[in-house]
């Protein structure tokens, strides 16, 4: 699943890659929208290294997900493959109002 000797890759290319987003241009736009964390940091640009251990938190469809990479894929696989390379951690928001 890891290329070899691959310690970092691009976080758009993370994102198409581990299935995040549909295509890498979308992947590009949502880390230049400037509404990405990584690492506690705000994400302005796509080119940013992402490592095995850090967590991103990004709102995508309607909900806040915060997820802890733990493996850089090398390719575009198939969904269960890419579904090991993170892990969804904490309490996601989906944007509803909570019920009362």
């Amino acid at each position: 699943m890891t290329s070899p000797g691959a310690e970092s890759l691009r976080l758009d290319k993370y994102l198409w890659f581990a299935r995040l987003t549909k295509t890498r241009a979308a992947a590009q736009l949502l880390c230049a929208e400037g509404r990405m964390r990584l690492g506690g940091r705000l994400v302005d640009r796509a080119h940013l290294a992402v490592r095995v251990g850090d967590v991103l938190t990004f709102a995508l469809h309607g909900r806040v997900r915060v997820i802890r990479i733990l493996a850089l894929p090398a390719r575009r696989g198939p969904a269960a493959e890419a579904a090991l390379c993170y892990v969804e951690i904490g309490d996601a928001v989906d944007g509803r109002e909570p019920p009362t």
